[in-house]
């Protein structure tokens, strides 16, 4: 595969047989012993004595409420089917049959394995089949899979499968840029670091000449730690 990355950018590229990601493409079924909020809030101050400080105090008497709040905007992705999201296609398209892109999709995720946020933007292209899907939705689609607990590497995979899956188009291309904290803000502390990752289907994988183009079209799109800011 073609491509040109910065000497700041690491390149990992998704392939293989999509049968081989994990079914998690769908909506999420809640854990059969999901804890209660009070449970929820109760854990909070476990960690907040944890960490050294008082959850009794004025400053802190509230947080806990209010970290439960967030995550249930952090994770709302996981009460959402993507796949509904994009049945509804249009097929008046005047015979259109070119590259359709999306591009410079900010995304804020949370990585599975520190629950550390992960910013950063997403970029898709498909070919239509016969027809296409409102703009709106590609976007929607991202965000239901940031809102998850995630790995980039699989998020990269799960958009482009689904969008192949039900729009059956000829062919699909996903490229995610992004910082993740968990490495800039702690452990090897390296700010500025972005990973890229990307997943080809259909023409983008077996036509070089339409792959490049597709890079072409993304270009060297204002990446760098202040696009993530």
């Amino acid at each position: 595969m073609d491509k040109t990355v910065t000497a700041e950018k690491t390149l990992k590229v998704v392939d293989g047989d999509k049968a081989k990601v994990p079914d998690m493409d769908g909506l999420i079924e809640p854990v059969a012993d999901k804890p209660s909020r009070a449970e929820a809030e109760e854990a909070v101050r476990t960690l907040i004595k944890w960490a050294g400080d008082d959850p009794d105090r004025e400053g802190l008497r509230d947080t806990p409420d209010r970290v439960v709040r967030s995550y249930e905007e952090f994770f709302v992705g996981y009460g959402t089917c993507p796949k509904t999201i994009l049945q509804r296609t249009f097929e008046e398209t005047d015979g259109y049959d070119e590259i359709v892109l999306l591009r410079d999709i900010r995304f804020e995720s949370h990585c599975e394995h520190h629950m550390a946020p992960i910013i950063g933007k997403v970029h898709i292209a498909y070919l239509p089949h016969r027809r296409v899907i409102g703009i709106s939705k590609l976007a929607r689609l991202v965000e239901i899979f940031a809102k998850r607990l995630q790995i980039q590497e699989k998020m990269t995979a799960q958009i482009a499968n689904t969008i192949d899956e039900v729009l059956e188009p000829k062919g699909v291309a996903v490229v995610v840029e992004a910082a993740h904290q968990c490495m800039t803000t702690r452990g090897i502390n390296k700010p500025g670091t972005l990973m890229v990752t990307s997943r080809m289907l259909g023409a983008f994988r077996d036509n070089a000449s339409t792959r490049r183009e597709f890079l072409a079209m993304i270009g060297n799109s204002q990446s760098g730690e202040a696009a993530f800011s």
